[in-house]
């Protein structure tokens, strides 16, 4: 959140005049068309953001995030991001003062969406003070709070190479990012930077905190969510991921999200 699109381009959200800005937690919303992008930026506040339909991409220094409807990405304050909509959809952001941020998770993350949490950001996202009164504001904004520290995190994050220093990894990644299906090895990878086998796994380790065929399993699965959400039959969605069968896809997918894709979202039949 935090932009939204008119007939003249990308405009920024005015939170500084907003009269809900002093509360403890308030917020917004907007609806976004499918190739939606917003770009880099950040707020002062802790920053909760859901879409009740679709896929929200979330890139930010620490990572990025590939969302369905049954999560929310939390971001702590001044954390600077963008957002992707491969999809239509409706997204609501969560802003939460600084001095209570402290409550909520010290790191960025992905948090399961409960039915009672969706309705709680929805109704307060698309709250104002002119018709809604602060003190029922300030009650939600408490309850969301509460909800989201019950709330499990989820494998959704793939960690990204920060330091300058990681520029080969960066670029590596972000070559992987580009095209999920790449299927060279990690030594045609190691030779293409010049490395030995034994430095690129200890250089992407340290630039990722996970091992490359991990980092790699993790981008093929999270890339393929729009595919899926897309409609694609998953035989599809699994040889465009980089997976030679349906089952292969379908157990490594079952091991990461805890459920066959078939399964993520309901509305579809089986493939």
């Amino acid at each position: 959140m935090g932009f939204y699109p008119t007939e003249d381009g990308w405009k920024a959200f005015d939170l500084e005049a907003r009269p809900e800005k002093e509360l403890p937690v308030f917020g917004v919303s907007g609806r976004y068309p499918a190739g939606s992008v917003v770009p880099m930026h950040q707020h002062p506040q802790g920053h909760l953001i859901y879409a009740d339909s679709g896929l929200l991409r979330v890139q930010a220094e620490s990572g990025q995030w590939l969302v369905p409807p049954t999560a929310a990405v939390w971001l702590r304050s001044g954390v600077a991001h963008s957002l992707a909509m491969p999809v239509t959809l409706q997204a609501y952001g969560l802003f939460v003062r600084q001095d209570v941020c402290a409550r909520l998770p010290a790191f960025d993350c992905v948090v399961h969406v409960s039915p009672l949490l969706r309705e709680l950001i929805i109704t307060l996202a698309q709250a104002r003070e002119e018709n809604m009164s602060a003190k029922r504001m300030r009650l939600l904004g408490a309850l969301v709070m509460e909800e989201v520290l019950t709330q499990p995190t989820l494998p959704f994050h793939l960690p990204w190479p920060m330091s300058e220093t990681d520029g080969p990894m960066a670029r590596l990644c972000q070559a992987l990012l580009d095209d999920p299906g790449d299927m060279a090895t990690a030594a045609e990878w190691a030779d293409r930077l010049a490395m030995g086998q034994k430095t690129f796994h200890r250089r992407f380790l340290q630039s990722t905190g996970m091992t490359f065929g991990k980092w790699r399993q993790q981008l093929r699965l999270m890339s393929s969510l729009p595919l899926l959400m897309q409609g694609m039959p998953i035989t599809q969605v699994a040889l465009a991921s980089g997976y030679d069968s349906h089952s292969a896809y379908t157990t490594a997918f079952g091991k990461q999200f805890g459920k066959p894709p078939s399964a993520f979202f309901p509305a579809r039949e089986p493939c």
